[in-house]
């Protein structure tokens, strides 16, 4: 058994419970590699934001769970080195039965997700309850999910995406204690959120998708003030970094996201913490193939993977700096 302190990791209760006074959510990056992980840290560093490291089973699988727990370890560590003592917590992303949470629970992270959202109700809170019963004795952190996302990420797969109920959140945290909770109100997971015709046209002809649902989120508000909230699914899918893929070689079709300017409304409520993965997938992606394109000469990992994490962190500083708002909170 691994303590999460013993890495130098905090658990998120008291990140949320100043990001809901200070009206700004915690960057929620996943992460599979190294190259990610500095990326996240640089700029965290650079920003002087908290962060949330995120670990989906899949990269759990990839990586091997031996070395993400160094890793996040490490990644303090590096903090340090550069200056910033940066909060970090190691969360796990959409676990989805007892067994991995407690896994990763005993392999040292400080927060899990329990995601029952696909179960029938009565089956959600007991798995939710279970987690969050073991979870809390290591004074590990629980978020759970009510209403379902669509889209595909990792092992995460649904066609369609069924809005979260207000009526039903109050009985779902008196019945599971969980520590957040994950919400639908019209995010979506992959770099494929929307088809084109459920968008509109701007000015500059470019496609916008339907507003989130703010007006659940209010409801949801309303019904546990002052409880921590999650948008999952929630990368903007710049444009630029597709063209960037597409030029060179990429065949990303259709490919859109949630506009920055309803993230940073959504920060500014009890959403506290923001999931961004595609966003970092398309940076590494379009530095990545440029490498190839241009240089095609090159097969030093070091020369395409370097651009990719230099990318990626510049999309970071810019979520945690005109998104998120999470950055001088340290």
């Amino acid at each position: 058994m691994i303590n999460f302190k013993d890495l130098g990791l905090v658990n998120s209760r008291e990140l949320f419970k100043k990001a809901m006074d200070g009206k700004y959510a915690i960057p929620a990056f996943n992460f599979n590699n190294m190259e990610q992980m500095q990326a996240i840290v640089q700029a965290c560093a650079e920003t002087k934001s908290p962060v949330i490291l995120q670990v989906s089973s899949g990269a759990r699988k990839y990586a091997n769970q031996t070395l993400l727990r160094y890793m996040a370890q490490g990644a303090v560590e590096y903090g340090r080195e550069l200056g910033v003592d940066i909060p970090i917590v190691l969360h796990l992303d959409h676990g989805n039965s007892f067994e991995l949470c407690q896994s990763c629970i005993e392999y040292g992270f400080s927060s899990v997700m329990i995601d029952g959202s696909h179960l029938p109700w009565d089956e959600n809170i007991a798995l939710t309850a279970k987690v969050v019963e073991y979870a809390h004795k290591h004074d590990v952190t629980v978020e759970g999910e009510l209403g379902v996302l669509a889209g595909i990420e990792d092992d995460v797969v649904a066609e369609h995406h069924t809005y979260t109920q207000p009526e039903e959140v109050e009985a779902f945290l008196k019945a599971t204690g969980v520590d957040s909770l994950a919400i639908s109100i019209g995010t979506s997971h992959g770099a494929n959120k929307f088809k084109p015709e459920q968008c509109t046209r701007d000015e500059n002809g470019i496609l916008v998708p339907p507003p989130l649902r703010f007006d659940i989120l209010e409801e949801i508000e309303k019904r546990i003030p002052g409880f921590p909230i999650v948008l999952h699914g929630a990368s903007s899918v710049p444009q630029d970094l597709v063209a960037i893929i597409n030029k060179y070689g990429g065949a990303l079709k259709d490919a859109i996201g949630i506009p920055e300017d309803q993230l940073r409304r959504a920060a500014s409520s009890a959403v506290c913490k923001i999931n961004i993965d595609s966003d970092g997938r398309l940076a590494m992606t379009a530095a990545v193939r440029e490498v190839f394109a241009t240089q095609p000469a090159e097969f030093d990992p070091r020369k395409y993977l370097g651009p990719g994490r230099d990318l990626l962190k510049k999309l970071y500083k810019h979520k945690i700096e005109n998104v998120l708002g999470s950055n001088n909170r340290i």
